[in-house]
């Protein structure tokens, strides 16, 4: 085993329990810690920052915070309003651990000598010894694995980064935070994307942009006018709650026309499909794909994973055939793929090819 006891992490710091565990389990294990909030939001109201820096007071650690509204803004906010407006249904944690909490934390870690990031997150890193790759690897407690958040990150992040609740369940996290006497011990879990914490997507749209969605038509399968819609970024595909429509069964959004201001619903059948296509690419366990590769699959974070086969297409893009029809894939969510319990890679959700070879 390596051994870390003189070398240095700073520790991305929320505020929340598993952030302030991964600071005492660092320290525990010997780095030298920093502490480090970003401030995300122009309407922060600080107590994030606040607990997190009590957290720091009580190990002993320095503590900083990062501002990063201007970038979290440009990364995030702003890709996830315009992938809305165009009709598919963003992640912004995947935006976030992209293109601000890693990148930047990397950055803000070398500025002041450190070595590694640390995190609170449930994932682990391992070096194979045969490829010499660093694997990003699903945590022990499947119930709190995060992994499928972190297949953007790069061979030199990887080997830069620390995961120390990896092996942990959650409620030994917290019996640690406890003994420790940390203020956030019992900090309830936050659900909500951070700057929607109401969930109101819609809402949160309309006020950024000043812009009011505009009513359309609900159309059947055969492209009947059956109702009316408040804007069809409001919904998403599989969506049945708030519809508002009576047609004598229960349907569902399969599909939206943006430029025509139409949402298709139907019957719950015809939101099946085996087939996507997936670009924006980023390779964990291998460099890249050079011919067909079986993995398992899983389109939403929540989803067990799937079996599938991968098939590279032009332009760097990627083919996923399941082998069992999959319900409500997304555009704009992320496909991740799976060797055991190994991140293969993942991509972007660009394309929906329903049975018989409609597209979505």
């Amino acid at each position: 085993m390596e051994d870390y006891r003189e070398q240095s992490a700073l520790i991305a710091m929320s505020g929340g329990v598993d952030s302030s565990a991964a600071a005492c389990l660092m320290q525990a294990e010997g780095f030298r810690c920093q502490g480090a909030t970003m401030r995300l939001l122009k309407w922060d109201d600080g107590r994030n920052a606040a607990d997190a820096e009590a957290v720091c007071l009580r190990l002993g650690i320095p503590f900083t915070v990062l501002d990063m509204v201007r970038e979290f803004e440009e990364a995030v906010i702003e890709p996830f309003v315009r992938v809305y407006q165009a009709g598919g249904t963003p992640n912004p944690c995947v935006y976030c651990n992209r293109r601000i909490k890693f990148s930047r934390l990397m950055e803000a870690a070398e500025e002041v000598g450190l070595q590694f990031v640390a995190t609170g997150h449930y994932a682990r890193v391992e070096r194979d010894p045969g490829s010499g790759r660093w694997r990003l690897k699903k945590a022990l407690d499947a119930g709190r694995d995060q992994s499928y958040f972190l297949y953007t990150l790069t061979q030199r992040q990887l080997a830069h980064t620390r995961f120390p609740l990896g092996g942990m369940e959650k409620r030994q996290v917290r019996e640690l935070a406890e003994r420790q006497g940390f203020v956030n011990a019992q900090r309830r879990d936050s659900q909500d994307i951070c700057f929607i914490p109401d969930g109101d997507y819609g809402a949160f749209i309309e006020s950024y942009t000043g812009e009011a969605f505009s009513a359309g038509d609900f159309l059947d399968r055969e492209g009947r006018a059956v109702g009316r819609h408040r804007g069809a970024a409001r919904y998403t595909l599989g969506q049945r709650k708030g519809l508002g429509l009576s047609l004598g069964e229960p349907v569902y959004v399969c599909g939206k026309d943006m430029a025509a201001n139409t949402v298709t619903v139907g019957p719950e059948r015809a939101l099946y499909t085996r087939e996507i296509l997936v670009e924006d690419l980023n390779w964990i366990a291998v460099e890249g794909l050079s011919g067909p590769m079986r993995v398992k699959a899983k389109t939403r974070s929540r989803q067990g994973e799937q079996e599938a086969e991968l098939f590279p297409e032009t332009g760097g893009r990627v083919r996923i055939v399941f082998d069992r029809p999959q319900r409500a894939v997304t555009p704009g969510q992320a496909a991740v793929f799976y060797d055991g319990d190994s991140v293969v890679g993942g991509g972007t959700i660009v394309e929906i090819r329903k049975e018989g070879g409609h597209e979505l």
